[in-house]
């Protein structure tokens, strides 16, 4: 019998091999990604967190929140998990650098275009103020209202810590812009309590070539040098002057382009009556005012009626019910809205960054 000896077969397998080894199971982070991590040690500038790397990773303090932070416990607690952006690729040491504040502000950026989406009305207290405007805070992020879109009688430095209802005008990550209206919040918030066909009274506030803006409890509506009166009329100058109160019917609420548009021409008993007898025109304004409304009614009604009336009746019905005022041609009109859109080329300059680098 022969004996057969087994050899065992060499294994040669360094401390390089096994360190290879380990290299190819290991995870592989790369900056962009969004990884959970637990605390492992707080620091004075910042806290190291544990993501399954080879080294713990580090978050410095002003990674830690979109907002000013002055110690990183007002943010993280030891053994808490939660998730971590990743900011840079490994230093000499192995280290990946992390970023809280970064998650927020992508976060930040998609709900607030959600909210312009939506054309939401957001609070907001202004915190600063600058040359051409103020500064607020929406959903972490810094929001500018230029001067124009400020509608208050208060010098803007006196806004500061007051709360204001606002609008979006523009919503732009790449540009890192996020601008505001104060002016379109208030637009909105009466014209919701506006009718067309109700009487106001109004101050005329300024006078252009092409009509009047009229005061209305806060907002401006445009009095349209078309619509002053059935007569013809040069300019507005030769009927109205800065500072008088006028009787006005709204006869458009554009909420969308926040304009309001009026008339007294549709209050007119007779027509030219506003350029020869304007008390007459406020003594008679409501009750002009419900024969549009009337009118108005029932153009409605006639418009969703299924088959029309025949053309004897309609002859009889035009002579029994005469017209309150002439029907009125639509008028394609170029003169500048009631609440005109910012110019945000104009005030680039002076629009902060939404993000504070």
């Amino acid at each position: 019998m022969v004996n057969q000896k087994l050899m065992a077969p060499e294994i040669g397998f360094t401390h390089d091999d096994f360190a290879a080894l380990l290299d190819k199971y290991d995870y592989h982070f790369s900056p962009g990604d969004i990884v959970p991590g637990t605390v492992f040690s707080i620091e004075p500038r910042g806290a190291l967190i544990d993501i399954g790397a080879k080294t713990a990773a580090y978050i410095p303090i002003q990674e830690l929140s979109i907002n000013r932070v002055d110690s990183p416990e007002e943010v993280l607690q030891s053994n808490e998990t939660r998730e971590f952006f990743i900011l840079t690729d490994e230093n000499e040491d192995g280290q990946l650098t992390l970023s809280i504040r970064r998650i927020e502000y992508m976060r930040a950026w998609e709900r607030v275009r959600q909210l312009q989406a939506e054309d939401a009305t957001v609070r907001s207290g202004v915190f600063a103020t600058n040359r051409g405007g103020a500064l607020v805070r929406i959903e972490g992020l810094r929001g500018f209202i230029p001067g124009s879109h400020i509608s208050t009688r208060k010098p803007k430095e006196e806004l500061v810590g007051e709360e204001l209802p606002l609008k979006f005008l523009e919503v732009d990550e790449e540009r890192n812009r996020l601008v505001l209206s104060h002016r379109r919040a208030l637009v909105e918030r009466k014209m919701n309590r506006l009718e067309v066909g109700e009487v106001v009274i109004g101050t005329v506030r300024g006078i252009k070539p092409y009509g009047a803006f009229i005061d209305i409890g806060g907002v401006s509506g445009l009095l349209h040098i078309s619509e002053i009166s059935h007569e013809h009329i040069d300019t507005p100058h030769s009927v109205f002057n800065v500072n008088d109160e006028v009787k006005v019917m709204i006869i458009d609420l554009d909420a969308e382009r926040g304009r309001i548009s009026l008339s007294t021409k549709q209050l007119e008993p007779e027509p030219g009556d506003m350029i020869k007898n304007r008390d007459l025109v406020y003594d008679k304004a409501e009750e002009m005012a419900v024969r549009y409304r009337e009118q108005l009614l029932a153009k409605q009604q006639g418009a969703t009626t299924v088959s029309a009336p025949s053309d004897e009746a309609a002859e009889t019905s035009a002579e029994e019910i005469p017209p309150a005022v002439e029907p009125v041609e639509p008028v394609e009109v170029e003169a500048p809205q009631a609440v005109e859109p910012v110019e945000v080329e104009a005030v680039e300059e002076e629009i902060p960054a939404a993000i504070e680098e």
